[in-house]
């Protein structure tokens, strides 16, 4: 289902809408004032990109930013990548763990596995 986001031209309230078909907006109002004066905005857009098309496209060798360390679906990439490289199969404990720490970075430190 198509959500739009709006700014009132009146109060300069964001909000989100959706549209289910296109005779909606012409009674459209500002959740704030209540007026009319809208204008539609460019949303930001994410698509989802697969396991394997992360592993394709990750470069070992590049610098990577502040954002990508943070980002807890890179944990074991690397590993992945050069597997996938050398053609080695990691198995499934492999996944598991990976899966463990991705949901949980903390687990790392657990002794208990």
């Amino acid at each position: 289902m198509p959500i739009f986001e709006y700014e009132c031209l009146s109060c300069e309230h964001q909000f989100q809408q959706l549209i289910m078909k296109a005779e909606e907006t012409e009674t459209l109002v500002c959740p704030e004032c209540g007026t009319t004066r809208l204008k539609r905005l460019v949303s930001r857009v994410a698509y989802h990109q697969s396991e394997n098309d992360r592993i394709d496209g990750y470069d070992p060798s590049a610098r990577q930013s502040d954002s990508f360390m943070k980002d807890t679906r890179n944990i074991g990439l690397h590993a992945k990548k050069r597997a996938k490289q050398m053609g080695v199969d990691l198995g499934g404990s492999f996944d598991a763990k990976v899966e463990k720490l991705r949901t949980n970075p903390g687990s790392a430190l657990d002794t208990t596995d």
